[in-house]
């Protein structure tokens, strides 16, 4: 793993964490992997596969590709293995990929530039490894997005608190709305963005549950301790933006969130 280039995970590797990872790749299935359907016969890689809970859903999109998943945390790939079948899976930094130039027709890469220092490389790097004429496809969150009601300044401050820490470890929690020069500047042509927007009122219920209390809320929640450890705030600051968020799930609660969807091209 290249410390240097590569940060911390922020949200760490606990048992809840690849439950939240779960939940999230699962309520947002239809959202995040709407129109991603690679034919058979075709070479995948995901790239930063972690526990595989965006892979189960490659896997059940495009059952007649060939689907490789790396990883640089051995923990996770356990998790993968484990979770789903017919994967190629190895244990590799993204910089330094075991591969031979030009190896796959294309590239999935979710929630994992946000976690780079050097992201517009990383993007740079994978080109090595996908064909001439090849797609990447890449998708982001960006927690400048999440708007909500009852609106609350202790809510908004705890989302700015996990924002913070990740920019701490070499991370970028806002990096979705720089997709496009990202992936322009790593020399990728035919650049499209397009953004995927999450909204969940009491009649969503399947979206309040899995996305406002089971993914976002869960995630900023997670952070509690460190953003206390570094002075960003109290304990009991936090927890009241924790309640608040958790008071727009409930009746009357309404939270929007935005994920951008890139595809662009090795040309």
């Amino acid at each position: 793993m290249n410390t240097a280039i590569t940060p911390s995970y922020v949200h760490g590797y606990s048992e809840r964490e690849a439950r939240r990872l779960g939940d999230q790749a699962d309520t947002l299935a239809g959202l995040l992997h709407a129109g991603t359907v690679y034919r058979p016969g075709s070479s995948v890689l995901e790239v930063g596969c972690g526990v595989g809970a965006q892979t189960a859903h490659l896997v059940r999109n495009s059952p007649g590709a060939r689907l490789v998943a790396v990883d640089v945390s051995a923990e996770s790939l356990a998790q993968a293995r484990e979770r789903v079948a017919g994967v190629e899976w190895h244990r590799a930094d993204l910089f330094d990929l075991p591969f031979a130039d030009g190896t796959f027709d294309h590239l999935f890469v979710c929630f994992v530039l946000e976690h780079l220092r050097d992201p517009r490389g990383a993007l740079a790097a994978l080109r090595r490894v996908l064909r001439p004429g090849g797609t990447i496809t890449v998708i982001e969150g960006d927690h400048g997005s999440a708007f909500f009601h009852p609106d609350s300044p202790a809510a908004r401050a705890a989302i700015g608190h996990l924002v913070s820490l990740q920019a701490a470890a070499g991370g970028d929690g806002l990096i979705g709305r720089r997709l496009q020069p990202l992936l322009s500047a790593a020399g990728y042509a035919d650049v499209t963005v397009r953004p995927r927007t999450v909204y969940a009122d009491r009649t969503r219920p399947a979206l309040v549950e899995g996305f406002t209390r089971d993914t976002f809320t869960a995630m900023v929640e997670a952070v509690r301790d460190g953003a206390v450890a570094a002075g960003l705030t109290s304990a009991d600051a936090f927890d009241r933006g924790i309640a608040d968020l958790r008071r727009t799930a409930e009746d009357g609660g309404t939270f929007h969130y935005t994920f951008f969807k890139a595809l662009a091209v090795n040309p």
